[in-house]
């Protein structure tokens, strides 16, 4: 099963918030594949960076950079060749939509559901869940 993480949820593992910690956890595990392009990949490294938004977090930053490598090294690696825009109103979201598309995932999991769920494009095979419903799924 081949799925995208948005950025929300790698951070929720980090701030142990939810099932964002379980569904990262699996992904580790290989009981999914987590796919893994340029844009989202260089978002990863952009948001981790920010460490006023790990305030709060039990992990230090060096544990938040190994925790991002190992993740990154249990991604496949997909290129998007064919950008599908505009098809969602918050334009920095599209990315996850065409990573999903050009990796055949199966999920984009994401705390994001408004946004991700009211695409202009429909691309049936693509479910866009949370974390909690997508531990379900596995």
């Amino acid at each position: 099963m081949r799925v995208v993480l948005d950025t929300n949820v790698l951070v929720g593992a980090c701030l142990g918030t939810g099932a964002a910690g379980a569904v990262v956890a699996a992904c580790l595990k290989g009981q999914c594949a987590p796919l893994m392009g340029n844009a989202l990949f260089n978002e990863y490294e952009d948001v981790f960076g920010r460490n006023a938004l790990f305030e709060n977090c039990k992990l230090s930053r060096g544990e938040r950079d190994e925790l991002l490598d190992v993740f990154f090294s249990c991604c496949e690696w997909t290129r998007v060749y064919y950008l599908w825009r505009p098809n969602l109103a918050d334009e920095a979201d599209n990315h996850l939509v065409e990573l999903g598309v050009a990796g055949g995932a199966d999920f984009i999991v994401t705390r994001n559901l408004r946004h991700l769920r009211n695409m202009g494009l429909r691309f049936p095979q693509l479910r866009i869940t949370s974390p909690e419903t997508f531990l379900k799924e596995i």
